[in-house]
């Protein structure tokens, strides 16, 4: 059996979409925390297993995998029978778009460190949460338009939860935590409530995995 370790943060987007699909594909993991807020992510120990300082990292048999993304498709490699990718190339090219509207153009913005450097840069905690709004709902309305698609089925694409759907999950969760105003947003509301009423999602929610102390 494998061994397989999950370096993460309860509240991070990217380690929560990475325990979606690591429960979507019955791999069972050992995970250890990784406290942003006390920098734990830049000491010299974890710097080592992830020269970016970025979470989550998995550890595959002492193979160190980073990247959300890329973890997940290798993920998909190894598991087609989790669909987590379509079989055919333009279900694939649609879902990796989907996936990186929220991942390569919502979430970084957002990002704890952008956020803490736009309040170091106004003097101001109240422009976080501000910052957030002004990001996290015009891009999921946008993400909204594109489900107006005949392949979005029951989940973003067709009646099979998959990677888009693995980070949806969590920026709405972002969007629900901050106000963002997600009016007109009815479809990926509603393909999000399909998801966490599943065993693989309802599991990585930060609630849930949330450290004890």
């Amino acid at each position: 059996m494998s061994e397989v370790v999950l370096h993460d943060y309860w509240r991070s987007s990217a380690s929560y979409r990475l325990r979606i699909a690591l429960n979507a594909v019955e791999l069972e993991y050992e995970g250890v925390p990784v406290d942003i807020l006390k920098g734990e992510h830049r000491r010299s120990d974890y710097l080592k297993l992830n020269p970016q300082g970025l979470l989550p990292t998995l550890e595959v048999d002492g193979e160190r995998l980073t990247q959300s993304l890329a973890i997940i498709e290798y993920l998909a490699e190894l598991h087609p029978e989790a669909h987590i990718l379509p079989a055919d190339p333009l279900g694939r090219h649609r879902v990796r778009a989907l996936s990186y509207a929220i991942a390569m153009d919502i979430h970084p913005i957002c990002n704890s460190h952008v956020a803490a450097h736009v309040i170091e840069l106004t003097g101001r905690d109240e422009a976080r949460p501000k910052w957030m709004r002004r990001f996290i709902g015009p891009g999921l309305k946008a993400f909204e338009t594109l489900l107006d698609h005949p392949a979005t089925g029951a989940f973003c694409h067709g009646d099979l939860p998959g990677m888009a759907d693995f980070c949806l999950v969590p920026q709405v969760y972002n969007a629900e935590r901050w106000g963002a105003d997600l009016s007109g947003c009815q479809r990926l509301l509603e393909i999000t409530e399909r998801c966490r009423a599943l065993p693989a999602f309802a599991a990585a929610h930060p609630d849930i995995v949330r450290p004890a102390n």
